[in-house]
């Protein structure tokens, strides 16, 4: 299985939650609309190690696509806040990935 990375620009509201319709940040970039591989992995456990180690992914944090707008949703309406959520757990950083 191929783990990749999907990074948008930020688009989004309380009324736009839509992840999947976020624009790419280099919309001239084919590779970055789709995402970037990070890495391949034997199994699932195998890949979120995959995005431990190279993107610092929290494995608390980790919702299947289907569940991610209600995330980035709790993420908008507390302000889009660094540091960590009202549950304690880190808000995604993203470090840059070569």
């Amino acid at each position: 299985m191929e783990v990749y990375l999907h990074a948008v620009e930020d688009v989004g509201s309380e009324c736009f939650l839509d992840l999947s319709e976020f624009p790419p940040f280099d919309p001239d970039d084919e590779a970055s609309e789709f995402g970037q591989l990070l890495g391949m992995a034997e199994d699932p456990l195998a890949a979120l190690q995959v995005a431990e180690q190279r993107v610092g992914a929290e494995r608390g944090r980790w919702v299947n696509e289907g569940v991610v707008q209600d995330e980035y949703g709790d993420f908008v309406r507390a302000g889009r806040p660094a540091g960590v959520s009202p549950d304690g757990r880190r808000w995604p950083n993203l470090p840059d990935v070569v």
